[in-house]
């Protein structure tokens, strides 16, 4: 009688531990997504942050005009460059396509950006970086596992320079992408070409809470997030206000 009051004393104590470990699993597993969200909103609020620098700026006359014509907008709020014999850079930021039709844009897919490159480079830098999308090409590539920037058939530089006088405009530029920069306080374009841009689905699961692909985000309008809706809005009433 005993031995089997000492088993079944044992097997709740089983019972309450594997409950226990389970619990403490789905907590991480929820604290691991909460967190990966607020990962992804800090991102679109530093886009905004970014892009609304970028606009206001008189030095930036150029992105102004050319965003009238883009079908979409790269924007990475910090990325990164330098370092010690390897030089590399990378960033995390957010694509957003426009729809012609109303002129609204889509919701934010998360994206990086990132290239290595040898040499002797001592230091380091930061900028923040807008790339507009000029052609339906640019917007395909997006769509590929990972896509590499080309040579001048794919990127043109904005300001040519810390100042706008010297800016480019369309119809002159012929790449699929132009950049703008930004760093120390001073805008220049900055050559992205050997650079690899590909998605980070994980960012955008946790932003629209379940699996989505980046054609259902950026193309069919089929998830939302208010958290982006002021960046959307920022966009929406550059076009025209040049």
């Amino acid at each position: 009688m005993k031995e089997k009051q000492e088993q079944g004393r044992n097997v709740r104590i089983d019972m309450i531990l594997a409950i226990l470990a389970v619990g403490m699993v789905f907590a991480s597993i929820t604290s691991a997504i909460a967190g990966h969200e607020n990962a992804a909103q800090r991102i679109v609020d530093r886009a905004q942050i970014t892009l609304s620098d970028f606009i206001h700026s008189p030095k930036n006359v150029s992105l102004r005009v050319n965003l009238d014509q883009a079908k979409g907008v790269l924007i990475f709020p910090e990325v990164l460059r330098g370092g010690l014999i390897f030089g590399g850079s990378g960033g995390t930021g957010v694509l957003l396509v426009r729809d012609e039709s109303t002129g609204n844009w889509s919701y934010p897919a998360f994206f990086t950006i990132g290239s290595i490159s040898l040499g002797l480079q001592i230091g380091g830098e930061a900028s923040g970086v807008v790339m507009l999308a000029m052609n339906q090409e640019a917007i395909d590539s997006m769509f590929f596992t990972s896509y590499t920037i080309g040579g001048h058939d794919s990127i043109s530089l904005g300001p040519m320079g810390a100042g706008g006088e010297r800016s480019r405009y369309l119809p002159d530029l012929v790449g699929r992408f132009i950049s703008y920069a930004k760093s120390r306080g001073l805008y220049a374009g900055l050559d992205f070409t050997g650079s690899i841009i590909s998605e980070r689905t994980s960012l955008g699961k946790a932003y629209y809470c379940k699996d989505v692909t980046l054609a259902e985000i950026v193309l069919m309008n089929a998830v939302s997030n208010k958290g982006a809706d002021n960046l959307r809005e920022t966009l929406k009433k550059t076009l025209g206000a040049s």
